[in-house]
């Protein structure tokens, strides 16, 4: 999948990456691969779907003050979507499509549906990432490094004679959050006040797009006792918010736009479950219910306040090591005691 179009001044610092300057590089990387495995390569371009798809997408979000996942969004949407239409429509058959994530899909027997499950390395576990996949993508994929561990995965390429593929620095995901900058313009980056929790003005920003919910670093403010974080961002003024780590907690959250997995649709009654709010967030025990009048919402309900629950960002619903669906946050709705 090509969608690397040069458009964006992002340096070139030799790693390997979903997104960026050394796209060439990879894809050359893969092609050999290929010639050494005796299978064919094919490239499909989709540096302008990517564009719109993904890129403008966290344009949008980071504008409104939210903070979007662009991977998440990128494998429903384009690696898991647009990119196996477009194989198709070039004329390259294939029944499955296999890819390196570390996850697993099973088929219920009870219900029928793909259930998406984590994989037996935890600490590589990819589940989050491919929490919004439909019932018609789950179908179709296979993900062979879900039942290994990262180290079985390296030993099985040394003892094939890979050493070179073992050896190969791990790829970043989209892009390094320090480079964030380029993909706004400088009217999309207005400086505006940071406040306190009580209206006060600290000091100014450089944009919101360059802030997020938690953020403690480079918010450029001295001379406070404690230290402060950007507890929410508001978007409508133009204004970061900012208080002690203690107003980063919340109870309570609601979720849009759902995806149910190993649901056909959401709980029928509140139940237990453990919420996983980002990527590197450790799961925690929570209540998930449908809203009531709201079928397309859900509340989440935490026993223990969770720190930095953050609007944009996905939020995903485990059953132990089942993925029973997913949402967007939308609103924290509580503070902790």
């Amino acid at each position: 999948m090509q969608i690397w179009d040069g458009s964006l001044a992002i340096p070139d610092e030799g790693r390997s990456g979903c997104y960026g300057p050394g796209e060439a590089r990879d894809i050359e990387a893969a092609r050999n691969l290929a010639q050494r495995l005796g299978i064919p390569h094919h490239v499909i371009s989709l540096a302008p779907e990517y564009n719109a798809e993904v890129l403008d997408y966290f344009r949008r979000e980071y504008t409104a003050g939210r903070t979007p996942n662009p991977c998440v969004r990128c494998n429903r949407s384009m690696k898991f979507g647009l990119l196996l239409e477009r194989a198709r429509a070039q004329g390259i058959a294939f029944d499955v499509f296999a890819t390196g994530h570390y996850a697993r899909v099973e088929q219920d027997r009870d219900s029928g549906r793909q259930v998406l499950l984590r994989a037996v390395d935890r600490a590589k576990d990819q589940s989050y990432f491919l929490s919004r996949l439909s019932q018609d993508q789950l179908q179709q994929v296979r993900f062979p490094l879900g039942h290994l561990t990262k180290p079985e995965v390296k030993a099985i390429a040394r003892d094939i004679g890979w050493d070179d593929v073992a050896d190969k620095q791990e790829s970043q995901n989209f892009i390094e959050s320090k480079s964030y900058g380029v993909l706004f313009g400088e009217r999309e980056q207005p400086p505006g006040p940071i406040v306190d929790i009580h209206g006060k003005v600290l000091g100014q920003h450089h944009g919101i797009v360059h802030y997020t919910v938690g953020q403690r670093k480079g918010l450029g403010l001295g001379g406070t006792s404690d230290p402060l974080y950007v507890v929410r961002i508001e978007a409508c003024s133009n204004t970061v918010v900012v208080g002690p780590q203690s107003e980063l907690f919340r109870s309570r959250l609601t979720a849009a736009d759902l995806n149910w997995i190993a649901l056909p649709a959401g709980p029928e009654a509140p139940r237990r479950i453990q919420a996983k709010i980002r990527q590197q967030h450790h799961e925690a025990e929570a209540t998930l219910g449908l809203l009531p009048g709201q079928p397309d919402k859900a509340e989440v309900v935490f026993p223990e306040p969770q720190m930095s629950i953050t609007p944009g960002q996905t939020v995903v619903f485990y059953d132990d090591d089942r993925v029973l669906g997913s949402g967007i946050i939308a609103d924290m709705n509580s503070s902790s005691p």
